[in-house]
């Protein structure tokens, strides 16, 4: 939750050994008050606590069905083999290709961080990221610095687009194949209509097989307008699941 923000987002499990004792509606009111008390803490009246549920876990939807919650959106996790030809999609000459392991000395996280809050102004559920919300994002362990890429103006200095990659070690056992994933993409309006996205995922899934990777891997919006799905589908990603967004309204009453 970033400071000022009336949405708390909510996740857990439970042990299959320990499932139908009611531990999770527990631990899911447990999350409900508390995401209360954080609203009252950032003198919010009222706010929401959202929950992503994958479509295939019939016991965790079931959980977020009976606890008041509403269904507001559809993500859709897509897939790609990388012994598939990958498309060579040149970048614009003014723009220049960054790593976050190579532009650790410029601050290429801070940049792709106001650029990322710019890009997603008009997405669903998109919230400004404010620094520490942001280094969380960028120093997890899964986080690829070599996989998380910027396009930098030659001229402004500024970000255009970016994408950042990260691998699970355990996706070999959870997928079946090992994976590149792309956690962000984003073109600044400006920017837009310029092929940039797809020359970013291109290069993502080069470093990737690079790597040693199977696949590609990232997640959509389904109602995205901009029409992000389509474009994943002529890059050759195939949907492998789906998650549903549970939104339950919270009130915090003044203290």
């Amino acid at each position: 939750m970033n400071s000022g923000s009336c949405l708390v987002h909510g996740s857990g499990g439970v042990d299959p050994a320990w499932r139908r004792k009611g531990i999770g509606r527990t631990v899911f009111d447990w999350q409900a008050w508390r995401a209360t008390c954080r609203l009252q803490e950032n003198a919010l009246a009222a706010g929401v606590l959202r929950n992503y549920v994958e479509e295939r876990n019939p016991s965790h939807l079931a959980l977020l069905q009976g606890s008041g919650s509403s269904i507001v959106r559809y993500f859709t996790e897509m897939t790609r083999p990388l012994d598939r030809p990958i498309p060579d999609l040149p970048f614009p000459p003014e723009l220049e290709v960054v790593s976050f392991a190579d532009g650790a000395d410029r601050n290429i996280s801070e940049l792709v961080r106001l650029a990322h809050n710019d890009a997603f102004q008009d997405h669903w559920g998109s919230e400004p990221r404010d620094q520490e919300s942001w280094q969380f994002t960028v120093s997890h362990p899964e986080f690829r610095q070599d996989w998380s890429l910027a396009l930098v103006d030659r001229t402004t200095g500024e970000v255009a687009a970016y994408q950042l990659g990260s691998h699970d070690p355990d996706s070999k056992v959870l997928l079946g194949h090992t994976e590149g994933y792309t956690d962000l993409l984003g073109v600044r309006r400006a920017w837009r209509g310029r092929g940039l996205a797809p020359a970013l995922l291109a290069e993502a899934m080069k470093r990737y097989r690079a790597s040693g990777m199977d696949n590609a891997g990232l997640g959509v919006d389904t109602e995205n307008p901009s029409g992000a799905l389509g474009l994943y589908e002529r890059m050759g990603y195939e949907p492998t699941q789906r998650s549903i967004v549970f939104d339950l309204p919270l009130e915090a009453p003044a203290p």
